[in-house]
């Protein structure tokens, strides 16, 4: 029979066995449950036997037997004792004899399931305060044992004569310790602490990382993280090298309540070189600073910004921050209601390849943007308004003041049959004023400068019919698509500088663009067809191919577009896409565009990836024809590339993985080709990678990296 009693932990109501607390008690309620109790009024003392459970407060206590007694508050446990903690943790003994609504005892055979699941285990423990535990001849891991051999050491763990559990500062301590790896002691520590798993996060020393390069020499980074407030944190992190001195790294981010930032930065002073990464004597200072910030003002308008900068053209690469070509300070204030959207920018860059100059890239600002869409009346139709304004300058060259605005009808109808009309009226107009503008077409004639401008009326009537059909377990999609526009030829006088125009490509993305240019400088005139039809199928099991093949075809020639760019004729070049994923396990996509007249191959993109995740391989190729310069436009070069990578996991914590970038034009080569080794479980990480790069880039040469770091997981 299970009894039920409660019991009252303080000496006044000591006598009294069953019953509730009395008003103004100040001890807490045990609540005590037991295959067997019996009770010696004389002594004062209760004894329970079988299935013995005990609560008081937050606290649980389990055992086979267990004697209390009510005038000294003290009690004994023994036998498969448990006792739960208010934080999370877990204690098993032998025995255990507690005091003061057990916070305070003595623990023999102790272990300790703590509340991050890493273990603890000592010969004995003398709790005090009910929040610091002291034990002795004790080990710590977080490392499961292996479920075959158990009796096998974990992975690594950390032995010690004394070790000291303060729950009150969250901090475990260890004394006279010994750094275990596979049950082989490997670092002698005679005192060591970290934060126990209560804490998320504390200021101290990170996982440090190692390495080596050919560049840069032997390499250790030692970041130390700065807990400065709940709201905020920094992390500073020196990275040593033999060849370069030292690198002064640091990052820190604040959530405002309004918003968040991220500031992060570099600097060091190492010897100077030249382009060819010959010493030139003297030192000089190097470093970059990038940020983040975005901050919400109500809930319409919110404002941000987006901070890079750097000393020079080759720091960034030289020391792996990243690989960007371009730099910017990109301010910015938008805001959103309903249908509308209105925002301020301004621009700043800093080109880092060899050919910029700083004295011709253009500062832009102000750049304001504001879009309007009405509601929709009782047919559909509705109105929408665009308008744009641009200040752009430079030290050298064009400079032009923009002003754009574009109104719009539009009505979308989806009649009984299924199809889908769309109908749009359109009326652009920009008006500019530009100096030291250069005509394309007297490349060593003066320079133009006033005011300049164009109206640019358009109609577009677009069809669609989607027509779907079941077959068996697959779904089909047939959608043939045709798309009419008229505008006027021409509309780009020389007038008008292309600042952004320039990259421009015809692919399937834009095919049923009504303007391909991704721009305002430019617009895309005449009256032209533009069609195509999609394909789809769809299985029951997820597997699915989609695809699309489309031409546009105009009256009459328009010089708008280089020779090369697949738009220079009557007819434009077909192109499409195909995507195929019959299974989670293959998937296959491929963008082209082919030749109308000799049906060659002008764009090949292909990207294939296969194998379930424990052994994944990708690859991909791209073919893109170059186009001859015409006007004014920006000329793409003849690019053939491929590249390939492969990963794999095995053994249940480990992970391979490579990767190769090959350019296959004349004069190319591999560009950079490497792979990683990476050990992860519950407790440890080993991270191992190497990469040859074989560019150059002034004094940035091709270099070979090989970096490893290790992470004792729990320990900070």
């Amino acid at each position: 029979m299970t009894l039920l009693l409660w019991l009252n932990a303080s000496a006044a109501a000591a006598q009294t066995i069953v019953r509730e607390p009395e008003l103004g008690d100040t001890g807490l309620p045990v609540i005590l449950k037991a295959d067997q109790i019996i009770h010696d009024d004389e002594l004062g003392t209760v004894v329970a036997s079988g299935h013995v459970e005990i609560a008081q407060g937050d606290r649980v206590l389990l055992a086979d037997t267990v004697s209390y007694n009510q005038r000294s508050e003290v009690v004994t446990a023994s036998g498969n004792v448990t006792l739960l903690e208010p934080s999370g943790d877990v204690l098993f003994a032998d025995y255990m004899k507690l005091s003061d609504q057990m916070k305070e005892g003595v623990i023999r055979q102790l272990r300790v399931r703590m509340s991050d699941d890493s273990r603890m285990a000592a010969n004995w423990a003398l709790r005090t305060g009910g929040n610091r535990t002291e034990m002795s001849k004790a080990v710590y891991s977080p490392c499961q044992l292996c479920p075959l051999h158990p009796e096998r050491p974990p992975l690594w763990q950390i032995k010690a004569a004394k070790v000291v559990h303060d729950q009150e500062a969250r901090d475990i301590a260890y004394y006279d310790a010994w750094l275990e790896m596979f049950g082989v002691p490997v670092v002698y520590m005679p005192y060591f602490e970290h934060p126990d798993p209560t804490v998320q996060r504390r200021s101290g020393l990170l996982a440090p990382s190692y390495g080596s390069s050919s560049t840069l020499g032997i390499m250790l980074t030692t970041p130390y993280y700065f807990n400065i407030a709940p709201h905020r944190d920094a992390t500073f992190s020196p990275m040593f090298t033999t060849k370069e001195g030292v690198v002064l790294g640091g990052e820190y981010r604040e959530d405002t309540g309004n918003g968040q930032l991220e500031l992060s930065g570099s600097l060091t002073r190492p010897d100077r070189r030249d382009d060819d990464g010959n010493l030139t004597g003297g030192k000089a200072f190097r470093g970059h600073v990038f940020g983040r910030g975005k901050f919400t003002l109500d809930p319409i308008w919110r404002w941000g910004f987006d901070l890079e900068r750097a000393t020079d053209d080759t720091y960034l690469s030289r020391y792996r921050i990243t690989s960007k070509d371009t730099l910017t300070i990109h301010p910015y204030v938008e805001g959103f209601n309903r249908r509308s959207y209105a925002a301020g920018n301004a621009y700043l860059f800093q080109g880092l390849k060899a050919d910029d100059d700083a004295d011709t890239t253009p500062v832009i600002a102000p750049l304001l943007d504001g879009n309007f869409i009405s509601e929709p009346n009782s047919l559909g139709a509705y109105f929408s308004l665009n308008a744009n304004f641009m200040a752009l300058q430079r030290k050298e060259g064009p400079d032009s003041r923009r002003v754009s605005v574009e109104g719009g009808w539009h009505l979308p109808y989806i009649s009984d049959a299924g199809e889908v009309y769309r109908l749009s009226l359109s009326l652009r107009s920009d008006l500019y004023h530009v100096n030291n503008v250069m005509r394309p077409d007297l490349p060593a004639g003066p320079t133009e400068r006033g005011l300049t401008g164009r109206l640019h009326p358009e109609l577009l009537l677009e069809w669609r019919y989607p027509l779907v059909a079941r077959i068996g377990n697959i779904r089909y999609l047939f959608e043939p698509v045709v798309q009419g526009l008229a505008s006027p030829y021409g509309g780009n006088p020389a007038e008008i500088p292309n600042e952004d125009s320039q990259d421009f490509e015809f692919d399937d993305s834009n095919l049923l663009s009504a303007n391909r240019f991704t721009g305002l400088d430019r617009v895309e005139g005449g009256q032209r067809i533009n069609y195509g039809v999609r394909l789809g199928f769809y299985g029951s099991s997820g597997g699915r191919t989609t695809a699309l093949l489309g031409q546009s075809a105009r009256l009459r020639e328009d010089d708008t577009f280089n020779e090369g760019s697949g738009l220079e004729d009557n007819l434009s070049d077909y192109v499409g896409h195909v995507n195929v994923s019959p299974t989670e396990y293959f998937d296959l996509a491929y963008r082209f565009r082919i030749d109308h007249e000799t049906f060659e191959a002008r764009r090949n993109e292909i990207d294939a990836a296969m194998g379930p995740d424990f052994l994944r391989a990708s690859v991909g190729y791209i073919l893109l024809e170059d186009q001859i310069s015409s006007g004014d436009t920006t000329v793409f070069a003849n690019r053939e590339e491929l590249r390939a990578s492969a990963t794999a996991s095995f053994a249940s914590y480990w992970r391979l993985s490579a990767s190769a970038r090959r350019d296959l034009t004349g004069a190319g080569g591999t560009i950079n080709a490497g792979g990683s080794l990476v050990y992860e479980d519950e407790c440890f990480l080993f991270s191992s990678s190497l990469i040859r790069d074989f560019t150059r880039d002034r004094d940035v040469g091709p270099e070979t990296n090989i970096m490893f770091s290790i992470k004792f997981k729990h320990l900070g």
